[in-house]
């Protein structure tokens, strides 16, 4: 008999002073089990099981990027926005996966295969524009990468 993601997260609460702290792990395992984003299933789930309200859990989910509140393609491609690689043309490469996807950022793919968004920062300041294709992150992008990148999630 396989754990419920209540149990699952009972096993990482051990890990913490209190149930509360571990929110983080909890929600990351629920966004894993629920097909990589948050439905408000998963938010009673997490709340339930570090006795939390589901109100919470929203609250930290909508403040971070790596949690999806909405469902997502087979593939995830994120483009760095912050300062470095605003200067670096992230502008650009966001809109040349535009034109390449046929979606504008923030939306899926018409056959559930990309979801393109922008984030806040990748953490790789001095190797601008960051884009991350799930979690694999490609450095120093330009307009002219983007092509490449999209045919290899087509592989």
């Amino acid at each position: 008999m396989s754990p419920t993601l209540h149990d699952e997260i009972r096993e990482v609460v051990k890990e913490y002073p209190e149930p509360r702290s571990a929110i983080i792990p909890a929600l990351r395992l629920a966004q894993e089990r629920h097909g990589g984003w948050l439905p408000d299933e998963a938010f009673r789930q997490v709340a339930e099981a570090l006795d939390v309200t589901p109100a919470y859990c929203v609250s930290i989910a909508s403040f971070y990027d790596m949690f999806h509140t909405e469902p997502v393609g087979r593939h995830l491609v994120e483009v760095c926005t912050n300062v470095s690689c605003a200067v670096s043309g992230a502008q650009r490469v966001v809109e040349a996966f535009e034109r390449e996807l046929g979606v504008h950022a923030g939306e899926t793919t018409e056959d559930g295969n990309v979801t393109l968004r922008t984030v806040e920062c990748l953490g790789g300041c001095g190797w601008a524009t960051v884009v991350a294709v799930d979690n694999r992150h490609h450095l120093r992008v330009q307009a002219g990468d983007v092509g490449g990148i999209v045919k290899e999630l087509g592989e």
